[in-house]
């Protein structure tokens, strides 16, 4: 492969013989180079042909050698994590907020994360992974970064997972489900922890109910059970009534009554607690 273009000392622009341009990246591996030159296989640690080259290209000819290393580490050990490959876009996407999130905090501008607590429950695995990239940053360029950054980087890998959907749904997703928690919280004037497990279960479901709405599978509960849920459980059962409504009328989504069946069974868990 010849070299086309270097866009920084790790990160090359490559043509094959088929004259398809491809990006090559590798610890030095335009070190000493120049147009033209061949690159050596054993220093190509990944090789990307991806449809947005040319946005790859910008970022990583506009952004500091070290944040793009630093985030193609966070990618590897995602993924090595989560046992599977993150759609390519991560590259960018991830790349680009990583390196505006180190530069913002050395300026000292904090962003808090409001679905903090939901993005802990809901994307566990996604949020352990967060947690071990802000060690990694602090590391690699000694930036400490707070959880709230933990958080924002556990919903980019969560939606470069190749079943994860897209950014703005599931922020959307958990926006709601944390509306819905504080909802009922104020309704029936009750606290509860993040680490109680009838919260987390409440949580979880409230998730998976938004979730089968978006792809039209609904969880039906028989009529007889609903019935008997509303008769033994009446509080319960008019708190998510009335959370149903502020849902509708806020975020216009609308929740099944049988729905409100389940969602009243996980309330009553919670009062009991």
């Amino acid at each position: 492969m010849k070299i086309r273009r270097i866009l920084n000392n790790n990160a090359v622009v490559v043509i094959t013989e088929g004259q398809q341009e491809q990006i090559a990246v590798g610890a030095g591996i335009a070190f000493g180079k120049k147009k033209n030159d061949i690159v050596s296989a054993l220093k190509i640690e990944k090789l990307f042909v991806m449809k947005e080259n040319k946005k790859f290209e910008q970022l990583l000819s506009r952004i500091p050698e070290e944040h793009f290393t630093i985030s193609e580490e966070i990618i590897s050990y995602a993924e090595s994590q989560i046992g599977n490959k993150l759609n390519e876009h991560i590259h960018i996407v991830l790349t680009d907020h990583l390196s505006f999130a180190i530069e913002r905090e050395r300026e000292g501008i904090q962003l808090k994360n409001k679905l903090l607590q939901e993005i802990k429950i809901l994307y566990k695995k996604e949020f352990e992974i967060g947690l071990w990239a802000i060690q990694h940053i602090k590391e690699k360029c000694g930036v400490e970064m707070s959880v709230d950054e933990a958080a924002y980087i556990a919903l980019h890998i969560h939606t470069m997972k190749l079943q994860g959907g897209d950014l703005h749904q599931t922020v959307r997703e958990t926006t709601i489900v944390r509306d819905m928690v504080q909802s009922i919280k104020r309704i029936l004037n009750i606290t509860f922890e993040e680490d109680d497990i009838s919260y987390q279960r409440l949580t979880t479901h409230l998730r998976f109910a938004l979730s089968r709405l978006n792809h039209y599978e609904l969880h039906m509960m028989d009529d007889e059970m609903l019935a008997m849920i509303k008769k033994k459980f009446p509080l319960s059962y008019s708190c998510a009534s009335e959370v149903a409504r502020e849902t509708f009328l806020i975020h216009g989504v609308e929740l099944p009554e049988q729905e409100l069946g389940y969602i009243a069974l996980h309330i009553e868990r919670l009062r009991k607690k």
